[in-house]
């Protein structure tokens, strides 16, 4: 009789949980139509998807190349030739600002997956694991927290060097904290729900609970965490190349740019201003993509939209 009430509460637990599948979907569909619907949300992602699609396409749509000097055009003033003017060196600006593009939407992805990478585990074995480990990696985080992170970065960088990859180690490293955080507390509410027990029960090891059962349902602070860390890394990469510890030159970055010229604003003013605007406009277009999806996975806002 126990045996034969033990296997019917497991599955009882278990169809719940196949009933809940289908809400979940829906659920994100909600999400998706309510995201739709957001007009400075919609705004930012065209203009993130545009960014891409230039950072992609940059050999094609750069007029020049971003290392073609032309000493007879220096330090030109925007004309039909030069939309965007030329630098001291003769160098086209817009083609460098596309160029930069790339390295900005590089650095904000790339160092995200490093983030995901290195954060979820963590704060999902922090999570389920309890005990022991999860005060070892909990006081962890907390001491890596303590750390102001652009100091921290700026440290990294100047022991490794300037350069894009070691760029992608200062930002894995130092930026992987707050997700940590948030998937711990998320695996930690999620890990005593009945679809959990009863996976359990069917014998699910922890790595299996853990990957199928738990990080699926966590996805919506950890996206919302990545939307706002792209445009983070990416201002993080201009400050690391204003102050000249970013990006190698000749490579350009619209930090570097600003860097470089920043002298220059009084009497060459477009040698700085417009990298700076391609900074601002980016950073402003993923802050409205970010408050836009974290709107939408928001659960107080379902069916209100």
């Amino acid at each position: 009789m126990a045996r034969s009430a033990v296997d019917q509460a497991v599955r009882a637990a278990v169809l719940d949980w196949s009933r809940e599948m289908p809400r979940t979907t829906s659920l994100w569909r909600d999400a998706w139509r309510r995201l739709l619907k957001n007009r400075l949300a919609l705004a930012g992602g065209l203009v993130i998807v545009l960014l891409c699609l230039t950072a992609i396409l940059a050999e094609v749509v750069a007029p020049y190349p971003y290392t073609k000097a032309n000493f007879a055009h220096a330090y030109e003033f925007p004309s039909r030739q030069f939309p965007l003017g030329t630098d001291q060196l003769g160098r086209d600006v817009l083609s460098r600002m596309i160029y930069g593009a790339r390295i900005s939407m590089l650095v904000g992805l790339g160092a995200q997956v490093i983030v995901v990478a290195i954060g979820v585990p963590i704060g999902a074995l922090s999570g389920y694991l309890g005990g022991r480990v999860d005060l070892f990696l909990t006081r962890f985080v907390d001491v890596m927290y303590a750390f102001p992170r652009l100091l921290f970065v700026i440290l990294v960088m100047s022991m490794l060097g300037a350069g894009l990859t070691n760029i992608f180690i200062a930002l894995g490293l130092t930026g992987w904290v707050g997700i940590a955080r948030q998937t711990r507390a998320q695996v930690l509410a999620l890990k005593e729900k009945e679809f959990v027990e009863g996976a359990r029960a069917l014998g699910a090891g922890w790595l299996r609970l853990v990957s199928r059962h738990l990080l699926p349902n966590a996805l919506t602070p950890i996206i919302v965490a990545v939307t706002f860390g792209i445009p983070e890394a990416i201002f993080t990469e201009a400050a690391l190349s204003f102050i000249g510890v970013g990006i190698n030159p000749p490579t350009p970055s619209w930090g570097q740019m600003v860097g470089e010229n920043q002298q220059y604003l009084r009497s060459y003013w477009h040698l700085s201003i417009f990298p700076s605007i391609a900074i601002a406009m980016t950073m402003l277009s993923f802050t409205f993509f970010g408050d836009g999806v974290r709107d939408a996975l928001d659960p107080k806002l379902r069916g209100k939209a």
